[in-house]
Order: structure tokens, then sequence, then C-alpha cells
């Protein structure tokens, strides 16, 4: 009995050890914006969740798709087989389940979570999770012309952010968190740990701190792994025969980015003006005609339909011809203008790249009836029109680099990709004021993602890191009041008034007699959650004052941050 009890007394002791640390000591710690053991562990374990959902949402895909595959299918013969009104049964699904969801989670994809990182720390609500795995696997399994990497992204952000907010983790450290759990999704759909750890920084945070790669790289670490557990290590691309094109034929490839540039910035100012016009259309209205355009398509051009896949089987094929790739080329595009524009749930690269390979193999098919020895670089060429499209239309020629490397296993379409997506860009950008595709979104749907440099500062510090612990609390009572203060010893003393609302006490000089007195005035609080840029909210109005920091409840108070305090840590550099 005594070693029962001494044991049960020990896990007590023990347990209450780790409450304390996980509510205080790994708080103080994620407030910092510095590197951390603790947030880089905590990224791993969520990072394996993400990474679970997205796996569960590949073999749903995978298991639908042995039923509705079009490659199966050639819709120029078998036009009564029930698979061609794949997209208008998938619209139907569509508009379900959004009908039976919560309106106020209606917001999904890439773009929504851009608006939540930037704005909202990256904390998604998981009410939106369900419509999202619903409905971008209706889209998908019905063969719309949409990619798999737009509900990854949402469910890994969701996933990690929700999980995030469960541990109540300073609202600096979601953000990290959520970045990460995009990477777990990103390299677990496409086995690309680099590519996902760049497509974070390049895209969702648009930004670098050498505090945030570390729990985003081993999130895409674990990605990647899960991914090679259940596929196995699988390059989607490693088939598209690529041979090292010599430095001659560089002048055509310039040229070939400059003609990737334009059409890359025709699409664009294309599909952001069908999402402009639909933006206001009844969701059903919207989905029913984005499911008779693809429909419509697939008759005719069943390869246009899909992710991008069947596009790029026919751009490597033997002997393709230009007439058909050039008209496989328009039903691709229309396709992909037609679901992304009006709102079908689903994400780009996927289609972008069909669009590039087709692009690349008639540019290069075109080239080679001038210059015959081009003939043998068409793989090349595809591969070079994949990276150049992603990287011009998502303003993201890095990540769009290193994801086709990864997908090729090949480090030869290096040097000729670099060389084709620096003219496309610039031509894209500079002619034509291509901007990113997600952000132009945002604009056009009203959401906002715009955040001046002294608030992305203060963002990434939580307040825990800068509030002063040395406090001194007391109840109303005027004649107690002077002797507190006098015996604080420097410490902020706050007083408690009859309605249960926080004040400052202090000492003011008063300028007629030269004497001090004691002056009171009401402070606001926050939550221990709560960063620096919060603060600067409440404080930056008068430019002085003072607020107090509880945890949990309002009643628990841990800290005070001032005004002075606040300027200080402005001023050190370190914001």
């Amino acid at each position: 009995m005594y070693w029962k009890a001494l044991v049960l007394y020990r896990l007590k002791k023990t347990r209450a050890k780790w409450q304390i640390y996980l509510k205080s000591d790994l708080k103080d710690t994620l407030s910092q914006a510095k590197i951390s053991l603790q947030l880089s562990i905590l990224a791993l374990l969520f990072a394996l969740m993400a990474s679970a959902v997205i796996i569960l949402f590949r073999l749903l895909l995978l298991w639908i798709n042995t039923f509705t595959e079009t490659s199966e299918l050639d819709f120029t013969e078998i036009v009564d087989d029930w698979r061609v009104l794949l997209p208008l049964i998938g619209s139907v699904l569509i508009w379900f389940v959004a009908r039976i969801s919560s309106k106020r989670y209606k917001r999904m994809g890439i773009a929504y979570v851009l608006h939540r990182v930037k704005l909202h720390y990256g904390k998604l609500p998981l009410q939106s999770a369900p419509s999202q795995f619903f409905q971008a696997l209706f889209a998908l399994a019905t063969n719309f012309s949409v990619g798999r990497e737009g509900p990854v992204i949402h469910l890994g952000a969701v996933t990690a952010s929700v999980l995030a907010e469960k541990f109540k983790l300073p609202d600096n450290s979601v953000r990290i968190m959520c970045a990460s759990g995009i990477a777990a999704g990103i390299a677990a759909t496409f086995n690309t740990p680099l590519a996902a750890v760049i497509f974070v920084f390049e895209v969702v945070l648009r930004e670098y701190k050498v505090h945030y790669f570390f729990p985003i790289i081993i999130a895409a670490i674990c990605g990647t792994v899960t991914n090679q557990l259940v596929f196995g290590n699988i390059h989607e691309y490693d088939q598209i025969g690529i041979t090292h094109i010599p430095f001659t034929q560089y002048p055509i490839l310039a040229i070939c980015g400059l003609i990737l540039g334009c059409i890359a910035a025709l699409f664009n100012s294309s599909l952001l003006k069908v999402t402009q016009t639909g933006q206001n259309w009844p969701l059903i209205y919207r989905v029913l005609l984005a499911g008779i355009v693809t429909t419509i398509v697939g008759i005719f051009l069943p390869e246009a339909l899909g992710s991008g896949d069947l596009a790029i089987d026919q751009a490597i094929s033997d002997h393709p011809s230009i007439l058909f790739l050039s008209a496989l080329l328009i039903g691709k595009i229309i396709a992909t203008i037609a679901a992304i524009g009006l709102g079908i749930p689903g994400g780009i690269i996927g289609p972008l790249f069909g669009i590039g390979a087709l692009i690349g193999a008639i540019l290069a098919l075109f080239s080679a009836l001038l210059f015959p020895s081009i003939a043998p670089y068409i793989g090349l060429y595809t591969i070079i029109g994949m990276t150049a499209i992603m990287g011009v239309c998502l303003s993201a020629p890095l990540a769009a680099l290193v994801a086709l490397l990864e997908m090729t296993n090949d480090p030869s379409i290096i040097l000729p990709a670099m060389f084709v997506s620096i003219p496309a860009f610039l031509v894209a950008h500079q002619a034509f004021n291509t901007q990113s595709l997600f952000l132009k979104q945002l604009d056009i749907m009203g959401l906002d993602y715009r955040v001046s440099a002294v608030e992305q500062a203060l963002q990434k510090i939580g307040v825990r890191a800068l509030m002063d612990k040395r406090m001194v609390i007391v109840t109303d009572n005027d004649e107690l009041l002077l002797e507190v203060l006098k015996r604080a010893e420097g410490r902020s003393v706050l007083v408690r008034n009859a309605q249960g609302q926080m004040e400052m006490l202090q000492l003011e000089m008063q300028l007629a007699d030269e004497e001090s007195a004691l002056t009171r005035h009401p402070i606001e609080g926050l939550p221990d959650t709560a960063t620096l840029n919060e603060v600067y909210a409440i404080l930056s109005k008068e430019r002085r004052g003072e607020v107090y920091i509880y945890q949990e409840q309002k009643e628990k108070i841990v800290g005070v941050i001032g005004w002075g305090a606040l300027q200080k840590e402005i001023r050190s550099g370190q914001v």
C-alpha cells in the first residue's frame, strides 16, 4: 500500500509539473521568434496528423477513380457511356455538399488559406474542412480540370491550425504550425519535400525567417516519408524522356520563353475575368455551367479533362500531331477556366502542368519544322513549358523549378528551365502587368492580405516574450493603495475595482504644488496567446499606457506590457 501510494503521489506530482510546463514554460519559449526544439517537435506531431488526412483523401480518390477513370474511354466513339455525364453529376454533388454545409464556412482553397495566414495567424475553422474534403473529392473524381493541391493545402492547414489552437499555442506559433501543415500536405501528395518548403515560403508566407525553416522542413520530410510508405518512392514525371540540350539552341529557348510568357498572361487575364463575372452568381448556376462546359469539352477531347495527366501523356506521346495538340490545348484552357473561374473546388497547379506541357510540346514540334535538330528534345520542352507556366501564373518561379526538378528526378532541366522562365516572367509582368493568380483572386473576393511591415514583425513575437511578470494585484481600497504603491519597488500595481475591471495605479506630479497625486486609469487585457501586434493596436492610439496579460481566464493575470517596453522592443532591431 505504501509503494502504491508513493507511485500515485509521484505520478500526480509529475503531471502537475507537466501542466505547469505546458501552460507557462512552453508558451514562453514558443512566444519568442527564435529557433526552438519544442516548435520542431510540435511541427512533427501536427504534420503526422495532416499527412494522415491527406493520405486518406488520396486513397479515397484512387478508389473512386477505379469507377470513373476517363483514360479508359474514347468519348468520340462511346458517347452513350454514363461517364460522359460525370462533370454534370459532379456539379450536382458539389452543390449539394455546399447546400448542407454552413454558409459561414463556404470559403476554401489556396487563396482563402493565404488570407487566413496573413491576417489571422493561419487559423482556419474546422467546420470548413468537411466541405472542402468532399467537394474537392467529387470535383476530382468527376474529371473537372482542377488539381489536387488545392484541397490538400486547405486540409493540411486546417488540421495543423486546429491542433495548435487545441494546444492553446501562442498565435505567432500557430502560423508556423499552419505553414508546416501545408508543407506536409504538399509533400504527402507529390513526393516533393523541397518544393513543398519553397512553395510555403514563396507563395504562402511570402517571406523567409530562419526560425520558420526547421519546423516547415521537418513537416515536409514527414509528409514525404508518409507518402513513400503508402505509395512508394514515385516521381510522377520521371517517364518523360529528357535529353541535355546544347547551348547552341538556347536562343530558341529564349524565344519560346517570350511566347510562354504571353500565353500565361492571356490565361491569367481570361481566368480572372470569368472569376469576376461569376462572382455574384448563385452557386447552382456557376457549378452547372462549369459542368456543362466540361462535359462538352470532354465529348470531343476527353484528354483535356482531369488534373493534367492525360494532357501530359499526349504531349510526350510518340509522333504527336501539332494540330491535335493545339486543339487539346484550347480544350484544356477552356475546361480549366470554366472549372476554376466558376468556383469548382480544386487546385490550379495540376491543370497548369497540363497546359504548360502542351505548349512546350507544340513549340518544340513547330521549332523542329524549322530546325530539325530540336526533334530529340521534345520531352525537355514539355517540362520547361510546365515550369514556366506555373512560375508565371503563380509568381512562384523557384517553387515551380524545384517542383519539376523533384517530380522528374532529373537535374538537367535546371539551366534550360531557368533560361526560359526568366524571359517568360519578365514579359508577362512587365508587358502585361501579370500578378500572382492567388492574390488577384483575393482582390476579387474582397479578402485582404496586405499587412504593414511593423505589424508583420510584431506578429512574430508572442506577448509572453515581453511581458513583465513582476507586478502586484490589489483590491480596491483607497486607504491602502498609496502604501502598496510605495512598497511595490518599481513593480506595476494593478487594482481590481468594484465592477471587476482592472486599473493601473500611478503617482503623477502636480505642477501647482509639486506634490504627487495617486491616479488610476483602466487598462485592457489580452490572452497570453496574443502577439505584440494586438498590444500595439491597443496602445498606439494614445502612444502610452499598459495592457495586462491573462492566462485562460481574465482573473488569472500573468503579466503586464507597457508602451515604453513595446517601443524599446521595436527600436531594438528585433522587430
